[in-house]
């Protein structure tokens, strides 16, 4: 059916949306001027249309009739998806990027190729800090005032694997003082409120945080952990989690990053592979009205010595302590602050975060982060997200995942402050919490946004502080993000690939380029990539070939892992894989299926291998397929999938069964599913929902007798859902 054009838009047509006959009719003459003046330009006219003559509490529906009859001769086959978001000549000389432009000396080849129109040049700089880090990389550090108390040799010291390379060799730090004692100590560093409050904010300023980091780190030296010594954290995203984190790092020690939904058995398996000698956990987790067990889930898992903090400073502690575990202010007494503390100082190379990312084997991978990789989460906000000193910065997340400690790296570094709401983001008091913490880049996973709008919890809120959004974890739906960036008078949405084992994103956006929902606009800085084509073709970024296959990292990648705890790193990211085009190193595999569109946009269609994403976690199927059959002896066999939801967006969750007597309980669709449920957010994660569960008769191998994940999936699409 043909698109309506704004020409041929009527009254009628946008009363229908459901707004009144005498806006329909202002609104309309506002739509005829619009015409007048950019005739010919859909671009502009959209971006006069979303920024003057539509409303964050308009109808959505009005919103969507607009953008359509915006774009109405906009073919997408050919010119890619329709730009919602285009940046003013203004918004782009105001970017980090376009003041570093300004002044970044690139060399010869640079100054003959640059234009001075950032927007232009940004191609360029992205091509060159990949292929010359070290003209690149020197300035940008500059920019992002690392303390090195050595300085690097160089940037990067080649290797005759991408294992073996050097990044900053000869340099010697503590990531942790670079963010918090670079800049001025009165500027706030964490802001925060408590669930059900969301206007009553707190503030940290960065010397006071610095501060209460320090005594951490002089409580934990004093209380036995050494330099090198594992410590694990597991609790909620709070303004002691950030103290604690940071803390651990100054004494020289690795934190182990727990997330507090995991069962007793994740938390100990985590526990086991770093070896921790010491937790610091919560006693409960406090939601709305309901008090959630976490120091239970801690003795469960056999956890080592636990420093406990309370959920209220008014109750005190709700948990009976083991021998030999401390509250919190008890752990605290032990700092000496009449001794001046030393930070520890170290290679650049050494650990200081232990996270974890499942694979396809059911045993999660143990990947180091060094005092390197923050670098990757600080010039990433810098660069693509626009994080700027004096900003606000919220994503919610915790720090068993790599966006935790990312969120704490991207705003110190950048000189931007924390936000921190410590209860649900699902509801109108996290939108309220935004609006008065006057947050300028607001992160979150698509599940959230299609959360608020299927409430529409938002309505009424002014959130003209956002600069942009940022998205990560999980695919998005168009639609959602739409609504999203309306919410906020048409702010861009950054989408954010990436993963635990490269330290930030390898695929993003920047705001001198138009942005579409739902899509990637570039591959980040210091990156490179390549979309591997029939018999092995490498088509890399840059290219303007459509293209949809499997995602590989050209290596070197400054933050990317070197090695894991518990497993052979090069067997597990570069065996197998064809060496770069014109290169001696393999590129490294990653697993995600792309799509490059017209007009050098991308688009993710999720994992290749054998895990899926459920709520932005990533998790195996082997894992879930395991818990599912442990607790159902009846069940042979047993495969997970990762469905698409209808329109794009979260993956979901479906099981096939198999059963040991043909036929048996086949009729028991429901009891299956109940009961695969329970074992999941059991042995799992309570937040993994399972959403359809199919029983067959075989499932489809290989010749190597390996299940054929991608063909049920591709069979799944094609029936219709049995819940």
């Amino acid at each position: 059916m043909q698109t309506t054009s704004l020409q041929q838009l009527t009254v009628g047509s946008l009363v229908q949306t459901g707004i009144t006959e005498v806006e329909a009719t202002l609104l309309l003459a506002g739509v005829k001027n619009v015409v007048r003046n950019h005739p010919c330009c859909p671009t502009q006219a959209w971006r006069e249309i979303s920024k003057e003559l539509l409303t964050p509490d308009q109808p959505f529906l009005l919103h969507q009739l607009l953008l359509r009859a915006t774009f109405s001769d906009w073919h997408t086959v050919q010119q890619g998806p329709i730009p919602v978001w285009t940046p003013t000549p203004e918004t782009i000389q105001d970017t980090n990027l376009a003041g570093f432009l300004r002044i970044f000396d690139g060399g010869r080849d640079w100054l003959a190729e640059c234009t001075g129109d950032p927007a232009q040049d940004f191609p360029l700089l992205q091509r060159l800090s990949h292929e010359q880090p070290e003209v690149f990389w020197p300035p940008v550090l500059k920019q992002l005032r690392i303390r090195f108390q050595e300085q690097p040799d160089r940037i990067l010291e080649e290797g005759r694997t991408p294992d073996t390379c050097r990044w900053l060799p000869g340099a010697r730090l503590n990531i942790a003082a670079s963010a918090l004692m670079a800049r001025d100590p009165d500027a706030p560093a964490v802001v925060w409120a408590e669930e059900g409050r969301p206007a009553l904010l707190h503030t940290l300023s960065l010397g006071q945080l610095s501060r209460r980091c320090l005594r951490l780190a002089a409580a934990l030296r004093t209380s036995g952990c050494k330099p090198g010594d594992a410590v694990a954290i597991a609790m909620p995203m709070t303004v002691s989690a950030v103290i604690i984190y940071f803390g651990i790092i100054l004494c020289g020690c690795a934190v182990v990053s727990i997330a507090d939904s995991f069962s007793a058995a994740e938390i100990s398996t985590r526990l086991q592979i770093s070896r921790a000698v010491a937790l610091f956990t919560q006693d409960v987790v406090v939601r709305g009205n309901k008090t959630l067990p976490l120091f239970t889930r801690i003795k469960e898992a056999g956890a080592p010595a636990a420093i406990v903090v309370p959920a209220s400073e008014t109750k005190g502690l709700q948990v009976a302590l083991r021998p030999g575990d401390l509250a919190w202010m008890q752990f605290l007494d032990l700092a000496d602050d009449t001794v001046p503390f030393t930070i520890h100082i170290t290679d650049a190379g050494d650990t200081t975060n232990i996270l974890f990312s499942s694979g396809t084997t059911g045993e999660p991978k143990a990947i180091p982060w060094s005092h390197v990789t923050p670098l990757r989460c600080a010039v990433d906000a810098w660069a693509h997200q626009d994080v700027r000193r004096g900003d606000v910065v919220c994503w919610p997340t915790n720090l068993g995942w790599m966006m935790g400690p990312w969120l704490l790296y991207a705003a110190l570094l950048n000189g931007a402050a924390i936000a921190l709401y410590q209860g649900s983001p699902l509801g109108r008091d996290f939108g309220q919490f935004v609006a008065a913490a006057r947050v300028t880049m607001l992160g979150l996973v698509p599940s959230i946004a299609k959360a608020w709008r299927s409430s529409n919890c938002m309505q009424g809120l002014d959130w003209a502080c956002v600069r942009c959004f940022s998205s990560s974890g999980e695919a998005s739906a168009a639609e959602d993000y739409h609504w999203l960036m309306a919410r906020a008078g048409y702010k861009p949405v950054i989408e954010y690939c990436g993963g635990t084992e490269i330290g930030g994103g390898f695929l993003s956006g920047t705001l001198l380029q138009p942005q579409a929902p739902s899509h990637f606009s570039t591959a980040t800085l210091g990156s490179q990539l390549v979309i591997l084509g029939e018999e092995g073709r490498q088509s890399p970024h840059g290219s303007s070939e459509a293209l949809t296959g499997e995602l590989a990292l050209v290596p070197p990648l400054l933050g990317s892992s070197q090695r894991l705890l518990n497993r052979d790193h090069f067997a597990a990211y570069y065996q197998g894989m064809p060496k770069v085009a014109g290169g001696n190193l393999p590129l490294r595999r990653h697993g995600d299926e792309v799509e490059r569109l017209p007009g050098g946009f991308y688009v993710a269609h999720g994992r290749c291998d054998d895990t899926m994403n459920l709520g932005g976690i990533k998790v195996s199927s082997v894992e879930l397929e395991r818990a599912c059959m442990d607790a159902l002896p009846e069940v042979l066999e047993a495969a997970a999938v990762g469905l698409p939801a209808a329109g794009g967006g979260p993956e979901r969750l479906a099981l096939i069964l198999v059963l040991r007597a043909s036929g048996s309980g086949a009729a028991d669709v429901a009891g299956y599913k109940s009961r695969c449920q329970q074992a999941i957010s059991s042995k799992i994660n309570p937040l993994f929902k399972v959403e359809q569960v199919l029983i067959k008769e075989l499932l489809p191998r290989t010749a190597s007798n390996k299940v054929m994940r991608r063909v049920l999936r591709d069979q799944l699409r094609q029936r219709p859902s049995r819940l």
